[in-house]
């Protein structure tokens, strides 16, 4: 049960699933890259807006998440390709 313990709330195995499902889900064209930069976008807002939003979350919690968002959406976008949104321009994509 100690090694349990120690892994709970280190939050590396949910990113590690996350980022593979996020991939998986991109692969199988389930997601389009356009949906992958209003991730983005949505994961960003909320580190702006973390105290205001639905699910309150630490600033810093919600700035490291939208940071690694983005490098996932950096690293499928290269990986996968595919269209981006019409009629908007996201940095870093």
């Amino acid at each position: 049960m100690e090694n349990l313990k120690t892994l709970q709330g280190s939050g590396d195995e949910s990113l590690v699933i996350l980022q593979s499902l996020i991939c998986l889900l991109r692969e199988k064209n389930l997601l389009s890259r356009a949906d992958i930069e209003e991730l983005c976008d949505r994961v960003a807002l909320r580190a702006k807006q973390c105290e205001n939003a639905p699910f309150p979350c630490s600033e810093n919690i919600a700035t490291a998440a939208a940071t690694e968002m983005a490098r996932i959406g950096g690293y499928i976008g290269t990986r996968y390709g595919g269209k981006h949104r019409r009629g908007t321009i996201s940095g870093g994509h």
